[in-house]
């Protein structure tokens, strides 16, 4: 998520203080990414060094209020009409776990798939429980608070991530069965000791004997 331009599509709407930013932005996204207000402090000085914000004087209790500038607009119109970068793809820890876990000393990387999978159908029904909550806010107060739609749209997102998430996982398990029953038996020592029969022993010790004749 980039804090940057949620921060600057809050202070299209108006000037704002930090923590009036941070609450508003959690209220739009359901606290599903949670700010703290230094990190907020932290991106506003950096949006103000690149001229995207100035300072605009402060409110009755003496919050200083940041508005967007016209650089800043230019750059939430920019962020709003081209595509997320999908072609270089954040770090997956899930994806990272189990690659590693793939030959792992003492590791059973279907016990790890199946450990998943519960937490994250466990997730996708916390989900579902909450946009059933969100649901009912949006046909209560319709289009007027568009806090109650963001969060709405949120959830499904999530929703729609954790099922693809638990159907990546059934994947890989079933992947991992396959593969399993069709890898060769590896030959036990004894086998292999075997396979040369006994002709071949017969060999070894007549060549073995006319190194020792004089």
């Amino acid at each position: 998520m980039s804090i940057r331009h949620g921060l600057l599509a809050l202070l299209e709407r108006g000037p704002r203080y930090g923590s009036q930013l941070r609450t508003e932005f959690e209220s739009r996204t359901g606290s599903t990414w949670p700010l703290n207000v230094g990190q907020v402090y932290t991106t506003l000085s950096r949006l103000e060094r690149d001229g995207m914000v100035v300072q605009d004087g402060e409110d009755e209790a003496g919050h200083p209020l940041y508005a967007i500038t016209d650089s800043g607009r230019v750059e939430l119109r920019s962020w709003f009409e081209n595509p997320v970068d999908r072609t270089s793809p954040a770090r997956d820890e899930l994806a990272i776990k189990l690659a590693m876990a793939v030959g792992a000393p003492g590791v059973d990387i279907r016990d790890v798939i199946q450990s998943q999978r519960r937490h994250t159908v466990k997730a996708m029904q916390d989900y579902t429980r909450l946009k059933a909550q969100a649901l009912t806010a949006v046909e209560k107060n319709g289009a007027r608070e568009r806090d109650d739609i963001a969060w709405l749209l949120v959830l499904e997102q999530l929703i729609f991530q954790t099922e693809a998430e638990a159907r990546w996982l059934d994947h890989c398990e079933a992947r991992l069965i396959r593969l399993s029953s069709t890898a060769p038996e590896p030959a036990s020592p004894g086998a292999v000791a075997g396979a040369a029969g006994p002709g071949a022993r017969a060999g070894a010790a007549s060549e073995e004997a006319a190194h020792h004749r004089p």
